[in-house]
């Protein structure tokens, strides 16, 4: 009995603290979290009725499934921190030489003093562009691929092509656009054209003798010239490239007669007399080219394209790492001898933050959406 007596005891104790323990956590809890003006009320009845039930326990499994996610922020953010603690890769969907190039060159040493590692440009031509973006679409979305995004890829080809391998809007995060810039419509000099009024008179006289390059199906300059066919009433033949680089080679040596080329590729030709600039698509006269007029000028005032270009990640990269790469990008663009080189090829920086230049491309596809209509363009 004394020890039957001694175990009833021990196990009332028990029950009591376990009792008046629930009470007093319950009690604590409300009047914490519960009480007029208190500072977090996020505390649902579920939770509370939770720690109720569970007594000690229950304070405990609270505490941690709050405690373990700030765990894992914290260390998210220190990673974040630390970013980047190897090379960076730089993609560009298109061959060395043209504007997306020139851009990629101009910006990447600049960002690779700026974090500290080294900032490889990664050219990946091939698919009017699809190759290159396919590999950042598919990349570890840990800020250690980006894209050096062109206007065709990440606006006109999603209306010019009924299926896509990539979604421009869902597959990647935008960081910065990077520069705009017109197109100069220039022709190589055995070309019996001085102006565009006698380049269209030409064309006309010799339907689909007239050949023109450009960096690719959906680009600036493919859309240009189809549209320029179609309110002229000619018929030049559209010839794509992988990028500017082969095709102002090819431009100089006289295999192709006309091009609507990047500033950046066709500048340094122009100067040394190699092609002719007949006209620059913008809405404005260029101050690289302010001899050139506009298309707009010569009687075609329909025809107005400006290319553009952005640094984009894959899509789900973290916040902080877009905000980093936006930063120092941004930062980049104000060094005066960037701002030299880029002026002097015809580029009007931007230097957008990600959240507008999210909205540009949602702007810039349904803008040309109507320009692949109304020139006829079509899929090659």
């Amino acid at each position: 009995m004394d020890g039957g007596g001694e175990d009833g005891g021990a196990a009332g104790t028990s029950e009591v603290t376990s009792d008046h323990l629930k009470s007093r956590v319950h009690r604590a809890w409300k009047a914490r979290f519960a009480a007029p003006g208190a500072v977090n009320r996020r505390v649902t009845r579920n939770q509370t009725d939770f720690i109720r039930q569970g007594g000690p326990r229950g304070w405990v499994k609270v505490i941690l499934s709050t405690f373990i996610p700030c765990c894992a922020f914290v260390g998210f953010a220190a990673n974040a921190q630390q970013y980047p603690s190897r090379p960076v890769r730089f993609v560009v969907p298109f061959a060395p030489g043209g504007s997306v190039d020139t851009l990629a060159r101009t910006v990447g040493p600049k960002l690779a003093d700026a974090l500290g590692q080294q900032i490889v440009v990664d050219n990946r031509p091939g698919g009017n562009g699809d190759i290159g973006m396919l590999i950042v679409a598919k990349a570890p979305a840990d800020g250690y691929t980006i894209l050096l995004g062109y206007i065709a890829n990440l606006a006109i080809a999603p209306s010019l092509y009924a299926k896509m391998p990539y979604d421009p809007l869902k597959d990647y995060v935008p960081i910065t656009q990077v520069a705009t810039s017109p197109n100069v419509l220039t022709a190589h000099p055995s070309v019996q054209a001085k102006s565009l009024k006698e380049l269209v008179a030409l064309a006309k006289a010799k339907p689909g003798a007239v050949n023109f390059a450009s960096t690719g199906v959906a680009s600036v300059g493919h859309l240009t010239g189809e549209l320029l066919n179609n309110l002229a009433g000619m018929q030049m033949t559209h010839v794509p490239y992988k990028g500017g680089g082969q095709a102002i080679i090819d431009l100089v040596g006289g295999h192709v007669q006309v091009m609507f080329s990047g500033f950046s590729a066709a500048m340094p030709h122009i100067k040394s007399g190699k092609i002719r600039a007949l006209a620059v698509t913008g809405a404005n006269r260029s101050p690289a080219l302010p001899d050139v007029p506009t298309i707009a000028e010569q009687g075609f005032p329909g025809v107005e394209a400006t290319a553009w270009y952005g640094v984009l990640a894959p899509a789900g990269t973290p916040k902080p790492v877009v905000v980093r790469l936006h930063g120092e990008l941004v930062r980049i663009f104000k060094m005066p001898d960037v701002r030299q080189r880029l002026d002097a090829l015809g580029f009007e920086i931007a230097g957008s933050t990600p959240e507008q230049f999210g909205a540009y491309m949602r702007a810039e596809i349904k803008k040309w959406a109507k320009v692949v209509k109304a020139s006829g363009a079509k899929p090659e």
